[in-house]
């Protein structure tokens, strides 16, 4: 039992953390609790230190919205966070839409549907793509156009003021991962996603690897939602550099021999090595 929980332990962290922070938010909608208020594009925690998702931001400037100081200090805080730990940390420990997409392909796996290898459909840049596109029509409308619809915003609105014909959206996430692109939405489509990789490309905090305790065994690649950002692994001892990591600690589960770990990188190696 031990050994299953170790083996599993930033699955287990990783969904205290996303339950832990959802039920602040409903407790404070719902109970009136004074430790985090907002949604998780805008936030303000102990009623003191703001939190703004830079992405929302950027769009309502687009939009031509006039941004408030406190907002701008709740962005300067979580550029600072994705900076210093990678800014996709956000999509395995704080997304709702993570539990959705990780769920489907688990059944994915154990209803036997097409390999990783098989499956990949388009390319993963097309998050890059609805960046601009969601920028674009932020400009042209005036309204922070990816926020209007995005999954993330209805789990999360979901989850604390009732789904309503949002469930369609996520049902629709889920079905479509299942089905046809493994980790489609999250790794291929959401711009958010994209938009924070680029935020922590060279953050401190890095999953390294090990050759001299590597065994080949590939588990890694069967695992890791970002597979791309493994090239090389096997052959060199180093930190895992792709800016698309979302420190979901999967490689480091499936490792049997430990190969993978958590450490605290150079910022000025990363660039030279870069």
């Amino acid at each position: 039992m031990s050994n299953v929980i170790y083996r599993n332990r930033f699955l287990i962290s990783r969904r205290f953390t996303q339950i832990l922070i959802i039920t602040l938010y409903f407790g404070a909608n719902a109970y009136g609790w004074n430790i985090v208020n907002g949604n998780l594009s805008s936030s303000l925690i102990l009623g003191l230190i703001p939190l703004s998702d830079p992405f929302a931001v950027l769009q309502m400037f687009v939009g031509g919205a006039v941004i408030s100081a406190d907002i701008l200090a709740g962005v300067v805080v979580v550029l600072f966070a994705y900076g210093v730990i990678g800014g996709r940390f956000f999509c395995s420990w704080v997304c709702p839409v993570n539990i959705i997409t990780e769920t489907a392909t688990f059944f994915r796996k154990k209803l036997g549907f097409a390999q990783k290898e098989k499956a990949i459909l388009f390319s993963r840049n097309i998050r890059f793509w609805v960046i601009a596109i969601s920028l674009f029509l932020s400009f042209m409308f005036s309204i922070a156009a990816f926020d209007m619809i995005s999954p993330i915003g209805i789990a999360h609105r979901g989850i604390i003021f009732g789904f309503g014909f949002g469930w369609f959206f996520l049902v629709a996430i889920f079905l479509f991962d299942l089905f046809s692109q493994e980790y489609g939405w999250c790794g291929h489509i959401c711009p958010l996603g994209g938009f924070n990789a680029l935020i922590g490309k060279y953050s401190l905090i890095k999953v390294t690897h090990d050759r001299d305790k590597c065994l080949y065994s590939m588990a890694c690649f069967k695992a890791c939602p970002e597979v791309e950002i493994l090239d090389m692994v096997g052959m060199t001892s180093k930190p895992i550099n792709g800016a698309a990591c979302i420190k979901c600690g999967q490689c480091i589960e499936v490792c049997e021999n430990d190969a993978f770990k958590v450490s605290i990188v150079n910022i000025v190696k990363q660039i030279k090595d870069k």
